[in-house]
């Protein structure tokens, strides 16, 4: 008996390590020289910063169950976003892009098209 409850024990502790460190991410923006997507988790925009050629289309894709948005701040697009779904924008000409989440503000990203 003394040894299953310490196996239950390790278990316990070994289960919310997992847990716990699952909780860990760097909250430095990523860049992606070729890569068009974002993803919205933990009411996150990944990567908050994102890189492409000119002409290529971004998705994002909405992995949490509550609704979001992608609003430009230059007022080119302002689309809510439900769970599971995606929403795409193309970018044909270069500059910086910023955007925001306007259900919750403190989502923010930046597309920079070269």
């Amino acid at each position: 008996m003394k040894l299953q409850f310490t196996w239950i024990i390790a278990l316990l502790f070994a289960s919310l390590f997992i847990i716990g460190a699952s909780g860990c991410y760097s909250t430095a923006p990523a860049t992606i020289g070729s890569g068009n997507s974002v993803s919205i988790d933990n009411f996150a925009f990944n990567p908050s910063e994102l890189t492409v050629s000119a002409g290529t289309t971004v998705t994002w894709t909405n992995n949490q169950q509550v609704t979001h948005t992608i609003t430009f701040d230059d007022g080119s697009l302002n689309q809510q976003i439900a769970s599971g779904a995606t929403v795409q924008k193309t970018f044909s000409t270069a500059g910086t892009y910023t955007y925001h989440c306007s259900i919750h503000p403190s989502m923010k990203g930046t597309i920079i098209v070269q």
